[in-house]
């Protein structure tokens, strides 16, 4: 490449980031930071009926939970309109774009009698102005449309750089309209405005974009303008093997904050959806940015699965530092209506429970005893807490009063030698201890549990 790369994301504020869009979002900005270039981030708002601010700001929010960092921008199209009515102006005046005075109602008669006839509903061109065609009257108060003037013959076709080449003939294309009769710009123009102001070398988007990117690349031509290379990416299909929707996971990607995903996990996740480094299965943004290329993205669809996301998810919680790990689950905790304050230190609980949570919400559930009064359930007191049980943890409270140090491996010591005196087993010390010490009958290791639990609360509960 001898010009720098520019990659952009260009979602239209009509609603949540969804998994589609963030990892259309995660392979611009990859490539952009593999290639060391520009990650422009723009937001399509010319859709007034549909587009809301608080839509903005959770396509704001979920870049930067994921940590998908722009460059330049945020871009808004709605602060661009003057640029594109300027454009307009030139391409009237250059001929490669005409009024067009149809009314809807001769519109949708043109399309009725199209289909009538079987054929492909498209504008016959009545008002395309061609050397020694005459042009109807001008109707008397009839606000035109702009349109492009089309090529009438040849192809137009790009090397796409995930699904290959791509061809269309232009007489399959009709003459687009490219302003409203209100004078607003539409999609396919604007869009073609945006990459060729802001440089785009690359554009990284998904398959349902392919039959807009002839029309865009005629315009551009038409223009004078620099085409960029395209990448589309191929849909991301549920767990089930139909169209991603809300029931699959389709949803805001604060969704999964909520949820409890670490925002790495989910990076990861998307990373893998449709693109591949050997049979690597775990990596870092860093491996991610060293290996991200554009030609190992598949062109075939990828497939959601949920459970090949919460097994990520757990790898990413099990390696993570244990305060920062403590700082979401103490926000978490405090929603829940917990207060940690005066209970053992959070980090070393987060710690003993980390290794077996599939995310943050379970990991603060299985926490939360360690900071609220212990209630044993009646059924597992009758089960658990039997006249041997009571006996052993009464001799066992005695030995933990005396040890000097509160340490996992005297600890461990003091419930082999209760085992010893009292002649039980493991599960037989160890499940009455932990339901008289937080209520239930499965923790992780038990001294590593009342060593996090600390000396003073488990001799406290065991005395309660």
């Amino acid at each position: 490449m001898t010009s720098p790369v520019r990659t952009r994301f260009a979602p239209s504020p009509t609603g949540f980031l969804h998994i589609g869009g963030a990892r259309t979002a995660l392979f611009s900005w990859a490539y952009a930071r593999h290639m060391g270039g520009t990650f422009v981030l723009r937001i399509e708002d010319t859709d007034l009926a549909r587009s809301t601010p608080e839509a903005v700001q959770a396509i704001l929010d979920g870049m930067a939970w994921l940590g998908l960092t722009h460059d330049e921008g945020p871009f808004y199209q709605m602060q661009r309109m003057a640029r594109y009515k300027e454009v307009i102006r030139q391409m009237l005046d250059a001929g490669t774009a005409y009024y067009c005075y149809t009314s809807k109602e001769e519109l949708d008669a043109l399309r009725a009698e199209q289909e009538a006839k079987k054929l492909k509903p498209r504008y016959d061109g009545r008002w395309r102005p061609e050397p020694g065609k005459t042009l109807p009257p001008i109707p008397a108060g009839v606000q035109p449309v702009v349109r492009f003037k089309n090529p009438t013959s040849g192809t137009v076709a790009w090397d796409d750089l995930v699904k290959g080449h791509i061809e269309f003939a232009n007489a399959e294309l009709d003459d687009f309209i490219v302003a409203r009769a209100d004078g607003t710009p539409t999609y396919n123009f604007c869009v073609v405005v945006d990459d060729w102001d802001m440089k785009i070398s690359h554009v990284i988007r998904g398959d349902d974009h392919v039959n807009n990117t002839p029309r865009q690349i005629n315009v551009l031509k038409a223009l004078g303008a620099s085409v960029p290379q395209y990448a589309h990416l191929s849909m991301i299909l549920g767990d089930d093997g139909t169209k991603l929707s809300k029931r699959h996971g389709a949803v805001s990607v604060m969704q999964y904050f909520e949820d409890g995903y670490l925002p790495d996990a989910v990076v990861n996740y998307l990373a893998r959806l449709g693109w591949s480094h050997g049979d690597d299965e775990v990596f870092s943004r860093a491996q991610l940015i060293e290996w991200f290329d554009l030609g190992h993205i598949t062109p075939s669809a990828a497939q959601f699965n949920t459970e090949k996301l919460n097994w990520l998810n757990a790898q990413y919680i099990k390696a993570a530092d244990d305060e920062t790990l403590a700082t979401d689950i103490h926000a978490r905790l405090e929603k829940r209506g917990v207060d940690t304050k005066g209970g053992p230190d959070l980090a070393a609980v987060v710690a003993v429970y980390k290794e077996r949570a599939a995310n943050l919400n379970e990991l603060a559930e299985a926490v939360t005893p360690f900071y609220r009064a212990v209630a044993v359930a009646p059924e597992l007191a009758e089960k658990h807490l039997t006249a041997p049980a009571r006996a052993a943890l009464a001799s066992l409270a005695s030995r933990l009063a005396a040890l000097s140090a509160w340490e996992r491996e005297s600890i461990s010591q003091a419930i082999k030698e209760t085992m010893k005196e009292h002649g039980l087993k493991m599960p037989q010390v160890a499940i009455p201890l932990r339901v008289t010490l937080l209520g239930v009958e499965h923790t992780p290791s038990i001294d590593a549990v009342v060593e996090a639990l600390g000396r003073d609360r488990t001799l406290a509960r065991l005395a309660a």
